[in-house]
């Protein structure tokens, strides 16, 4: 099984969607936006996109960030699933998967970076994928917005800052708001781009310390991706 992700920024890595490619043996390919690393042309060999995170939205322009181009990255999404790819997308990229489906993103209620709790939906507790995530799971969160809901769009889970934190867009084609890919090393990552945001989190009612942010075990997180996602590769698969 072949793996391409697309990086925005280096402090919004891959973690555990990487490391579990890694422990299950898959190749993996990567299209390092912000060091100009172009998109892929083909997938034919590609099984499974992966778009991830970045402080960009969907409507951000080529001169206000000029190593990515949210309409290619739109086009490439919709070219994946049309092939019938498995496609999943962290945060900007989940905005991305909506845009490509016709779905434009919007503002969050509220803006959230920690960990905080997100409730399955009636549509999420029947969602066999889902089983092992409970009716509620403390996950990890550093965003503003969300993305758009299709038609066929299903909810699976939301929180009390963001009504939209798992989208499922088709059999294939999942959109995380949230962030269960988070491990001590990602956060420190995201610790050191975000000191404007961490200083006022006094303001906001879903923002966490720094010390805070450091003080969470993300293991359990990582562990229920991983399950979704080998249930998601053995659906695929059979």
């Amino acid at each position: 099984m072949h793996i391409h992700f697309i990086i925005h920024e280096h402090f919004e890595a891959p973690g555990a969607y990487e490391i579990w490619g890694k422990n299950r043996g898959c190749s993996m390919s990567y299209s390092r936006v912000y060091q100009g690393d172009p998109l892929p042309e083909d997938l034919q060999s590609t099984d499974l996109l992966i778009i991830m995170g970045g402080p960009q939205s969907p409507a951000t322009t080529l001169q206000e960030c000029p190593w990515f181009d949210a309409q290619a990255e739109i086009r490439l999404i919709g070219r994946a699933i049309e092939a019938g790819k498995t496609v999943i997308g962290v945060c900007l990229g989940s905005q991305l998967i909506g845009e490509a489906l016709g779905a434009a993103f919007c503002h969050s209620p509220e803006k959230e970076i920690g960990k905080f709790p997100v409730r399955l939906t009636d549509a999420g507790k029947v969602n066999p994928l889902f089983e092992d995530f409970g009716h509620e799971l403390n996950v990890g969160h550093w965003h503003n917005d969300m993305p758009g809901l299709t038609p066929q769009a299903k909810v699976l889970a939301y929180s009390e800052g963001c009504p939209r934190q798992i989208v499922q867009y088709g059999e294939r084609v999942y959109g995380f708001q949230c962030h269960m890919e988070l491990t001590p090393e990602v956060v420190e990552l995201l610790i050191e781009h975000s000191q404007n945001d961490l200083r006022r989190a006094a303001e906001f009612r879903f923002v966490e310390t720094a010390e805070k942010l450091r003080s969470h075990d993300y293991q359990e997180i990582n562990q229920v991706l991983f399950s979704f996602l080998d249930k998601l590769v053995a659906q695929r698969e059979a």
